[in-house]
C-alpha cells in the first residue's frame, strides 16, 4: 500500500512539473506563508498551483503545474472534494470525505473516489498533512514517519 501512495505522490509531481524551477517564487511564498490561526478558514475553492519539494525540512525545488494541467479542492465546514484534470493522461482523479483540521493538522477521511483513488482508498482513507494556511493560500505538507518534510501542494483561493 505504502508503495502505491508513493506511486501516486510521484505521479502528481511528474505530471505537473515543469522542466523549470523556480526558486525564488518559493523563497518568497515561504516568508509570507503564516501557522494556521483560528481566524482562517479552508472553507472555500481552492486551485493548485505548484509543489515543493523538501530536503532537510529545507525548501530544495519548487515547481508550478504545467499549461493545462488542474486540480482543484473545495471545501465546506466538515467536507472535502477533488478533482484533477491531466490532458495528457486519461485517468481519472477524484476523491470524496470529511477533514478536520487540529492547529496545524489538516486531516482528510476519504469516503469514495475515482477507480484509481478508490484502490488507494481501500488500503489507507486518512491522509494527515501539515498546513500553512493565509487567508488566500494554503501548502499540505506531507510528512515521513520521522516527522520530516517530504513535499508539499501549495494552493491560492479562487473563490
Amino acid at each position: 500500500m505504502r508503495a502505491l501512495f508513493y506511486l501516486f505522490c510521484i505521479t502528481i509531481v511528474l505530471y505537473s512539473c515543469k522542466t523549470e524551477t523556480t526558486t525564488e517564487n518559493s523563497e518568497s511564498n515561504e516568508n509570507n506563508i503564516i501557522e494556521v490561526d483560528n481566524n482562517q478558514s479552508l472553507e472555500g475553492t481552492w486551485e493548485l498551483i505548484g509543489f515543493y519539494n523538501y530536503d532537510n525540512d529545507t525548501i530544495k525545488d519548487s515547481f508550478n503545474t504545467s499549461e493545462g494541467y488542474r486540480q482543484v479542492k473545495m471545501y465546506t465546514s466538515s467536507k472535502v472534494m477533488w478533482s484533477k484534470n491531466v490532458p495528457t493522461d486519461s485517468t481519472e482523479w477524484f476523491g470524496y470525505g470529511s477533514y478536520s483540521l487540529n492547529g496545524n493538522t489538516l486531516t482528510e477521511v476519504l469516503d469514495y473516489g475515482s477507480e484509481i483513488m478508490s484502490k488507494i482508498i481501500q488500503e489507507r482513507k486518512e491522509f494527515n498533512y501539515e498546513i500553512v494556511l493565509t487567508e488566500n493560500t494554503f501548502s499540505q505538507i506531507e510528512i515521513d514517519e520521522d516527522g520530516n518534510r517530504i513535499y508539499s501542494e501549495n494552493y491560492k483561493r479562487i473563490e
